[in-house]
């Protein structure tokens, strides 16, 4: 018996020894799955941070492709191929929308939309009387014999081109003292002794060239077939250069700048230009490395339209000219016109480039998650339609409207519960049930 017990002790003895390594064992393998689970959790979440980021990233990446002049500040020169055909099925697109919210909208120019037709004009130059009919527009029979039946008319308005030619004839005088010839002055636009274009063809010269971005080989040509007269490309070169002097002489930057000072709001916007010689750097001598740009100041009237050459787009040119205004300024947001802040009554942004960047927040989002900016959009287009038509904007009509506008119409009961009735009337009391009112339900 003692040996058995002793046996049995020493076998308990090393069954525990192994199961506290077994223990340990376990314990080593816990910590080392913990770590490897640690580890995995980290590995899936950088891979989940990852996937995110690279998501974010395509995301701007189809936004970027997916700009062009109605979502972004891109120039139209600059738009990918397929902009212009996206834009007008999207125009389409919303056109048609509008037109199945708007059942009654009729086809046409809508109330508030100024017309652009011809009036009849109650003193014209010329009068002219054409030929009678010859023969009945129904049957056919001659109208020799046939007596007077009043008139209708017909207006056609044209223009007439003919080339004149003013010679000025300019007198001299000896001078009874010194004998010195003195000649008279030419008038403005003429030179002694020589042949010169008159206002007329230099207005052709600027207007083509200058608001119609013709090229000057092609607005020679155009001058020449539509007024007859024939001008070299160097004439419509420097007839702008003639302009800009004929301006500076009579002070028509002071007079422009004192207008738009009075006004109480401008736009300002700068757009870049191509140019042969670009201006120098007043301190080094060396061309300007900016980008020469013009800048636009308009009131929003459209009244008046200021443009101002700039060297480059720095701030410090753009402030320089906008210094003389103190009213509230509409801008695209660009930095350079926070600094005249402190001059100015206000800042705004315009509504063009807001329309732009809401319809850019509408691509973000699927369904209504970004539908506050289609608002935004919808407010700003009705305002302007208010501003366009100088009435205010009626109001938005609410759901069942028109039901109840038809039931309005429908005549009252004769009775004195002041109801409508649903069908034609058949008695002028409420007593016969098939009168169809309220039947004197309502106590009358």
């Amino acid at each position: 018996m003692p040996g058995d017990l002793s046996a049995a002790g020493d076998e308990l003895a090393a069954l525990r020894a192994a199961n506290a390594r077994l223990r340990e064992v376990v314990e080593a393998k816990d910590i080392e799955i913990a770590a490897l689970r640690a580890a995995v959790e980290a590995g899936q979440a950088r891979q989940a941070e990852l996937i995110r980021r690279l998501e974010l990233r395509v995301a701007e990446l189809e936004r970027r492709l997916g700009q062009d002049s109605t979502n972004s500040g891109t120039p139209t020169s600059k738009e990918p191929i397929g902009a212009k055909e996206r834009r007008k099925a999207e125009r389409r697109q919303r056109q048609e929308s509008e037109r199945e919210r708007r059942k009654d909208r009729k086809r046409g120019g809508q109330p508030g939309h100024r017309g652009a037709g011809l009036s009849w004009d109650q003193d014209p130059e010329e009068r002219k009387s054409a030929d009678p009919p010859a023969q009945c527009s129904r049957c056919g029979t001659g109208l020799a014999d046939a007596g007077p039946a009043g008139q209708s008319w017909a207006q056609v308005w044209d223009v007439k081109i003919s080339r004149f030619v003013t010679e000025w004839l300019l007198p001299a005088l000896r001078c009874p003292c010194c004998g010195q010839v003195t000649t008279a002055q030419a008038p403005p636009g003429a030179h002694p002794g020589s042949i010169s274009y008159g206002p007329g063809i230099n207005t052709a010269a600027v207007l083509l060239s200058g608001y119609g971005n013709v090229p000057a080989e092609r607005t020679a040509h155009l001058i020449g077939m539509l007024l007859g007269v024939p001008v070299s490309p160097g004439f419509v070169d420097k007839a702008a250069s003639r302009l800009d002097d004929r301006l500076q002489d009579a002070g028509f930057d002071a007079a422009m700048q004192a207008a738009l000072a009075a006004e109480p709001a401008l736009g300002a916007d700068e757009t870049p230009v191509s140019v042969l010689t670009p201006d120098e750097d007043p301190d080094t001598g060396e061309p300007d490395d900016g980008s020469p740009h013009v800048l636009i100041i308009r009131p929003p009237g459209g009244k008046l339209t200021w443009l101002r050459a700039l060297g480059s787009r720095r701030a410090a040119a753009i402030t320089a000219i906008l210094g003389f205004f103190t009213g509230f300024l509409i801008t695209d947001g660009y930095t350079a016109y926070q600094q005249l802040l402190p001059k100015l009554a206000g800042i705004q942004q315009c509504a063009a480039h807001v329309i732009r960047r809401c319809r850019a927040v509408t691509k973000l989002g699927p369904g209504s998650l970004q539908s506050w900016a289609g608002d935004v959009i919808e407010i700003l287009r009705r305002g302007d339609e208010v501003r366009r038509s100088g009435r205010p904007a009626p109001p938005r009509l609410p759901a069942g409207w028109r039901e109840r506008k038809s039931m309005s119409r429908r005549p009252r009961c004769h009775c004195r519960c002041g109801r409508r009735r649903r069908g034609p009337r058949r008695s002028r009391s409420c007593a016969p049930p098939r009168s169809r009112c309220c039947g004197g339900s309502s106590g009358c």
